[in-house]
């Protein structure tokens, strides 16, 4: 039965070239990375031999620990498709545990594994320094080997079993995103680093609490022996070991529950009322208004896009906070850039609706209906974010008279980006992402549309908030009438804009109706 899954993986493998030709292209450049990445590990590790053991300890250790990170993450995150899924197997009568072995013999043939055990082999030659070293260091290979296979396997059926609909997709898409800038402060703590004088030192400090860990204590065991310290280097090969007997049980565990309940059941959705339709106005705005809602809360689109507004806030805050920024006066950047992101993400909005535009069209809805129906929920949002926002920023910054102009500029920032979204959406929409699509996902637009429509909102919002913004600069330094003449003019050119933006985009709507129509069944 071994030789027959091992040849089952095989033709798996051999049947990837058998795709279509862009796609085989893709991979022969994949294997070309991967194989390069290889060919430069094994480099540096015997290059390496020769550097004294602590430089050696600190390298091998960190990018060691990175490599078994990544196979335990990886796989859950990007929900990795696994042809030789337990749950193909369901119905052979294999005894559990007899399954779990053959699959996990199995995955030890295949790219990502071979590649493995070629670095594995290449660190017992950077711990050739004595008998227990490299003792160890071979003893390390074994382990290292094993948790990373393990890993990935455990990593991959739990993102199979787990994220079998598309909502769950979804949710681990956008925890993905949110766990990519959580990562952001340390990223940022290391490009401010002294390299040239600090490097070794910082990475030896990470190196010291990774050993002890199970992502690096199998690479840092030979390396303890070869300082001198074999005793730590015996536990941590005992923590290595631990660990991979710990993924075992957790990959039996997974298999015989994958066996028991090969599909999972979807729970069916209850819903009692009319939602929003039962709460707003019996009128096309307010219909309108309602549906807008519930793509809001509902729709993966929407939700990835209010995920993305607090995002780009806080990675300006730590880049400007690692070049030596006050954080006192960061306190006035979040509020309006987050104002700037809510109202550009309405500027497509048409398109979003797909096919389900042709409601409004058949319907003969009345071009102003449309578009206050559309920025309903963004105007509900903003509000909600000044109202909170714009106290605390002012409270943060430590001087209450700046709240007019905090108030001023971002309410001219959300009104105008939505005034300049409702004018340009009924008149150049793009190709976007289809109902029922992954958020992550943009198709392909021609002509140069889409940046030219991206970039127009962004670059005239921007501008048309630039006397308030200039008021509100002058009014912290000045603390006399302009941080209200900051407020009253972010408001009125705010609302002037967005009002011939409704009027205008109405009118657009109406005369392209058909036209909007024919874009979104092309789309």
């Amino acid at each position: 039965m071994v030789a027959q899954f091992l040849g089952l993986k095989l033709r798996i493998l051999a049947n990837t070239f058998r795709r279509s030709p862009w796609q085989v292209v893709g991979v022969i450049l994949a294997l070309g990375y991967a194989l390069a990445a290889t060919v430069f590990a094994v480099v540096t590790l015997t290059a390496l031999r020769s550097t004294d053991a602590e430089t050696a300890r600190t390298l091998v250790v960190v990018a060691g620990s990175a490599i078994v990170l990544g196979f335990l993450v990886l796989p859950l995150a990007f929900g990795v498709d696994d042809p030789l899924d337990p749950r193909r197997f369901a119905l052979f009568g294999i005894a559990t545990s007899k399954l779990a072995n053959l699959l996990v013999l199995t995955a030890l043939v295949g790219v990502p594994s071979v590649l493995l055990t070629i670095v594995a082999i290449a660190q017992v030659g950077t711990w050739n320094r004595g008998a227990l070293p490299a003792f160890f260091a071979v003893v390390g290979a074994v382990l290292i080997v094993a948790t990373c296979v393990l890993a990935a396997r455990v990593s991959t059926s739990i993102a199979s079993f787990l994220l079998a609909s598309r909502r769950a997709r979804e949710a681990s898409g956008i925890l993905a995103l949110v766990a990519a800038v959580a990562v952001t402060p340390a990223v940022a703590w290391l490009a401010g680093q002294d390299w040239t004088r600090e490097g070794i030192s910082t990475l030896g400090r990470a190196a010291d609490v990774a050993g002890w860990t199970p992502l690096g204590a199998a690479w840092s065991a030979p390396a303890d022996a070869a300082i001198g310290d074999g005793a730590a280097g015996l536990q941590k090969l005992l923590i290595a070991l631990a660990f991979v007997g710990v993924l075992w049980l957790a990959w039996r565990g997974l298999v015989a529950a994958m066996l028991i309940a090969p599909h999972r059941e979807k729970r069916p959705s209850l819903f009692g009322g009319l939602g929003f339709f039962g709460r707003l106005p019996a009128t096309p705005v307010g219909a309108i208004a309602a549906r807008s809602l519930t793509y809001w809360i509902r729709d993966a689109r929407y939700r990835v896009q209010l995920v993305i507004v607090p995002v780009v806030p806080f990675l300006m805050v730590v880049v400007f906070l690692v070049s030596g920024v006050y954080w006192q006066n960061l306190a006035l950047l979040p509020l309006p850039v987050m104002c700037l992101f809510l109202s550009w993400s309405a500027h497509n909005d048409v398109a979003y609706d797909n096919t389900a535009v042709w409601l409004h069209v058949a319907s003969n809805t009345s071009g102003v209906a449309d578009r206050l129906g559309r920025i309903i929920p963004v105007l509900l949002i903003g509000a909600l974010l000044i109202a909170v926002g714009g106290p605390l920023s002012a409270l943060l910054y430590g001087d209450p008279t700046a709240l007019p102009s905090i108030i001023g500029v971002s309410s001219c920032i959300l009104l105008s980006g939505l005034g300049l979204s409702s004018l340009l959406s009924a008149q150049f929409p793009y190709a976007a992402v289809r109902p029922g699509d992954s958020p992550f996902t943009q198709p392909q637009s021609t002509g140069g549309s889409a940046s030219l429509m991206q970039s127009t909102v962004f670059l005239a919002t921007v501008a048309l908030s630039v006397p308030p913004l200039l008021l509100g600069l002058y009014g912290l330094a000045d603390h006399g009438p302009l941080p209200m003449r900051s407020l009253l003019a972010g408001l009125g050119i705010g609302v002037f804009v967005l009002v011939i933006g409704v009027v205008v985009g109405g009118r657009i709507f109406e005369r392209r109706g058909p036209e909007l129509l024919a874009f979104t069944q092309r789309n």
